[in-house]
C-alpha cells in the first residue's frame, strides 16, 4: 500500500513539474504524462510486473471518457452543416493515406496484411489534442486553413470508431477480411440504431431528473453512470468501450444538457486521459529509443510527407496554394489515437512487442515536433508560397499616435479615403489579401494578418496608436479582435462599427468606448439633411 502511494505522489509531482517546463516551449501536456511514465517505470522496473491491470484498466477509461467529448461535440445538426468538408476531405485523407502507407508496409518492409492494415490506420490519424488546441489559441480556427483542418480532424475522430472495432474483429482468427469488414458495419449500424432509440429516451430521462433534484453530484454521477454504462453495454455486445461512449455524447449533444455535462467532467476526462499516457510511457525502452532513433525519424519523416502530399492535394482542389500548404503542415504528424490503437492492437496479439515497441516510438516523436511544426506554421509555409504572412512580414512600423484601420472592405474604404482627406496618419490591416493588395496599389500602408495576434498587434505598434477603427461585418471576429486588443492594452481607444442594437448588446461586456450604429448615423443625417433644406427654405 506504501509503495502504491509513492509511485503515485512520485507520479503526480513529476508530471505537474514536467508540463511546467514543457507549457513554457510550448510543448503538448501529453509529452510531459508520457516522460513521466518512461522514468517512473524504469525506477520501480515497471516492464518486469504482471500487476498493471488496474492501471491498464484505468488508462482505458482515459480513452473512453475523450472519446465522451468528442461525442457532445458531434452533434447531428453540426455534422449535417459540415457534410461536405468533412465527410469528403476527410474520408479522401484516411482512405488515400491509408492505402499509400499499406502498400509500403507490406511490399515494402514486408510486413504482414494484419499488421499493415493497422499501421496504415493508426498513421493516417493526426493529432486532434495538438493541433486543435493551437487553432483554438491562435484563432487559426476561423481561417480557411484552419476551418479545413479542422473539418478533417473530427472525421478522424470519428473514424477511430471503426478502427477500434475493426481490431476487435481481427482478433477473431475464424473470420476472413471481407466477413470482419462486413460485421464491423452491420454491428456497429445495430448499436448505432439501439442508442439513438431506446437508449436516447433512457439518457434524457435519467438527465431530466437529475436535473430537478438540483444536487451537482446527483448530476454527475448520473453522467457517469451514462458513460460507463454504455460503455459496458457496448463492450458486452462485443464491441470498444469506446464505441458506446461516443454514442452516449452523440445523444446527449442532441439535448440542453451538453455544456454542463462537458464543464463537469472536463476534469476527470483530463485525469483519466493523463493515466493513459502515463502507460504508455512506461512502455517505452530508452535504451532501445536511442539506439534505433535514426529509423524511428526515418519512418516518421516518411509517413510525414506521405500525409502532407494527401492532404495538400485535396485541399487544393477547392482552396488556393497557402491554405492547403498550411493545412498539410498542421495535419502531417501521427496522433494520439495512434497510442490507442497500437495498445488495443497489442493486447489482442495482432502486433508483436517489438513492433508495436517500434510504432509508439514513431508516435512518441511525432507528438514531440508537432508543437514545433503548428506554432511556426507560416514561416514553414512561407518557403513554400509567396505571401503576406502575418506578422513574419510585418516590420515594426515607425509611428506614434497613428490610427489603425481594420478591414478594407466597402465600408473600410470610405473611412480610408476620408482619413487621407484630412491627411491622418493611418495604417490598414486586413485577413483578405484582395483587399490589402487593393489598398497597397493605392498607396496606403497596408498589411495582411489578424488583429487578434500578439505579434500582429506589436508590430503595428497599437499600444502607440491613438485609436482603432474596426470595420469588419462579422460579429465573431469583432468580439475577437476588441478582446485581444483590450487584453494587450486595457485602455484603447477602440470605435467598433456595429449593424444593430442587438450586436451593440452583445459587445458590451467590452470595455469598448465607442460604438458606431449604422442606422441611427443614416437616420441622424437624412433628419439634419431635412431641416437643413427647410431651414433654406424660410429663408
Amino acid at each position: 500500500m506504501e509503495s502504491i502511494l509513492v509511485i503515485i505522489f512520485i507520479s503526480l509531482s513529476l508530471a505537474t513539474i514536467l508540463n511546467i517546463f514543457l507549457k513554457k516551449w510550448g510543448i503538448s501536456h501529453i509529452i510531459g504524462y508520457i516522460i513521466t511514465g518512461t522514468i517512473l517505470s524504469n525506477i520501480f522496473n515497471f516492464n518486469n510486473q504482471n500487476n498493471l491491470h488496474a492501471l491498464e484498466l484505468i488508462a482505458e477509461f482515459g480513452i473512453v471518457f475523450l472519446m465522451f467529448t468528442i461525442g457532445l461535440e458531434m452533434s447531428i445538426s453540426k455534422l449535417k452543416k459540415m457534410k461536405e468538408i468533412l465527410f469528403l476531405n476527410g474520408s479522401l485523407q484516411v482512405g488515400l493515406s491509408t492505402i499509400i502507407i499499406f502498400m509500403l508496409s507490406h511490399y515494402v518492409f514486408l510486413i504482414d496484411i494484419t499488421s499493415s492494415i493497422i499501421i496504415s490506420l493508426a498513421f493516417s490519424l493526426s493529432s486532434t489534442a495538438v493541433v486543435l488546441t493551437y487553432l483554438k489559441q491562435s484563432k487559426d480556427i476561423y481561417t480557411p486553413y484552419g476551418e479545413k483542418s479542422t473539418a478533417i480532424l473530427i472525421f478522424q475522430d470519428l473514424a477511430v470508431i471503426p478502427i477500434l472495432l475493426l481490431i476487435g474483429f481481427l482478433s477473431n482468427s475464424t473470420l476472413s477480411i471481407p466477413e470482419i469488414l462486413l460485421q464491423t458495419s452491420v454491428a456497429a449500424a445495430g448499436i448505432i440504431l439501439f442508442m439513438f432509440t431506446i437508449g436516447k429516451k433512457i439518457v434524457n430521462w435519467l438527465l431530466y431528473f437529475a436535473t430537478k433534484a438540483k444536487l451537482e453530484e446527483l448530476f454527475l454521477g448520473s453522467v457517469f453512470s451514462i458513460v460507463i454504462g454504455t460503455s459496458l453495454l457496448a463492450h458486452e455486445i462485443g464491441f470498444t468501450y469506446s464505441l458506446g461512449a461516443f454514442i452516449a455524447g452523440m445523444i446527449i449533444a442532441e439535448t440542453n444538457y451538453h455544456v454542463k455535462v462537458e464543464s463537469d467532467i472536463s476534469s476527470y476526462k483530463d485525469l483519466l486521459l493523463g493515466t493513459f499516457f502515463f502507460s504508455v510511457g512506461t512502455k517505452i525502452d530508452i535504451t532501445y529509443f536511442i539506439y534505433n532513433l535514426h529509423y524511428i525519424f526515418a519512418i516518421l519523416l516518411s509517413v510525414m510527407i506521405i500525409k502532407a502530399l494527401v492532404i495538400y492535394f485535396i485541399i487544393k482542389r477547392k482552396a488556393n496554394k497557402s491554405d492547403s500548404i498550411k493545412a498539410a503542415f498542421a495535419l502531417s504528424q501521427v496522433g494520439e489515437f495512434s497510442f490507442a490503437v497500437f495498445a488495443l492492437a497489442s493486447s489482442n496479439t495482432l502486433l508483436s512487442d517489438e513492433l508495436s515497441k517500434f510504432l509508439i516510438l514513431v508516435t512518441v516523436l511525432s507528438m514531440i515536433i508537432t508543437p514545433f511544426i503548428v506554432n511556426n506554421i507560416y514561416k514553414l509555409a512561407s518557403f513554400f508560397v509567396v505571401e503576406f504572412f502575418e506578422s513574419d512580414k510585418i516590420t515594426p512600423i515607425n509611428a506614434k499616435n497613428h490610427i489603425i484601420l481594420c478591414g478594407y472592405s466597402t465600408l473600410g474604404r470610405i473611412v480610408a479615403k476620408q482619413l487621407e482627406e484630412k491627411k491622418e496618419e493611418f495604417v490598414i490591416i486586413s485577413d483578405d489579401l484582395r483587399h490589402v493588395l487593393l489598398a497597397q496599389k493605392r498607396g496606403y500602408k497596408a498589411y495582411f494578418g489578424h488583429l487578434n495576434k500578439s505579434p500582429v498587434l506589436e508590430s503595428l505598434k497599437v499600444d502607440e496608436a491613438s485609436s482603432i477603427i474596426v470595420t469588419v461585418r462579422n460579429l465573431t471576429r469583432k468580439r475577437l479582435i476588441c478582446e485581444s486588443l483590450l487584453s494587450f492594452k486595457e485602455d484603447i481607444n477602440i470605435i467598433v462599427n456595429v449593424d444593430t442594437v442587438a450586436e451593440k448588446k452583445s459587445l458590451r461586456d467590452l470595455a469598448i468606448k465607442s460604438f458606431v450604429l449604422a442606422q441611427h448615423e443614416v437616420a441622424d443625417l437624412l433628419v439634419q439633411k431635412a431641416l437643413d433644406n427647410d431651414l433654406n427654405i424660410k429663408l
